[in-house]
């Protein structure tokens, strides 16, 4: 009789095993359909499958819902071909009181948790960048930012090359200006065993939880958009 398989919602999380970071090394080398196919199920139950049981069992706990994006990657207007993503992410999205999605993603360097704003759109960036040429403002962001490193994380964001226009190059805080985006995170290396169940689950809480401080100034100072045409 064949196996009926659970539902990756309904598996329960025991951690990442080594075969997690092997398969994705190996889609490193070989990102091809023949290679993701025979190796399918490792991806269902290692991959994919534990880390939505993972982001299942934390939005039990800290309310909201798990959104889990395609492998698949969008190939229309995309010069690279390779059909799948070397990465496997997902979100926990509207959790009561807090707009800000709660991040987790896997990949052959191990697993990453962070959050913030990926991406902003016009209004919120007009708003973000007045906010840090503010001098109490931007005061309060560079805090938040030196709190968010000093707890371990990394602080990202897409920037141009030098200031937007309209805003002084030579301004005290142009390296926070020139961002599109602020977003902050840390990443959990694996070890010959992978990484553990505990190891996973204390790592990704104690990450999100280091984001707050960004991510307060960001509710304080940005605030989602009101541009509805978005």
């Amino acid at each position: 009789m064949k196996t009926v398989l659970p539902r990756a919602t309904e598996l329960l999380f025991t951690g990442f095993p080594p075969d997690t970071f092997a398969w994705l090394e190996g889609l490193e080398s070989d990102n091809s359909r023949e290679y993701f196919h025979a190796n399918r199920d490792t991806y269902d139950d290692c991959v994919r499958g534990a880390l939505d049981a993972m982001l299942e069992q934390l939005a039990g706990e800290l309310g909201g819902r798990v959104r889990m994006f395609r492998q698949h990657r969008d190939l229309r207007f995309s010069a690279d071909k390779s059909p799948y993503k070397t990465t496997t992410y997902g979100l926990i999205v509207d959790r009561p009181g807090d707009e800000f999605p709660l991040y987790a993603q896997l990949s052959s360097s191990g697993l990453f948790a962070g959050s913030g704003y990926h991406v902003m759109a016009g209004d919120q960036l007009a708003r973000f960048r007045e906010a840090i040429v503010d001098e109490r403002a931007g005061t309060d962001l560079e805090r938040a930012v030196a709190d968010a490193k000093r707890a371990g994380l990394e602080v990202f964001g897409s920037e141009l090359k030098t200031a937007p226009r309209g805003y002084d190059r030579g301004h005290k805080r142009v390296a926070l200006l020139r961002h599109k985006a602020l977003f902050a995170g840390a990443r959990l290396s694996p070890s010959g065993r992978g990484i553990g169940r505990q190891a996973a689950l204390d790592h990704t809480c104690d990450s999100w939880a280091a984001c707050a401080p960004i991510n307060g100034w960001l509710a304080a100072n940005v605030g989602p958009s009101r541009d509805h045409n978005v």
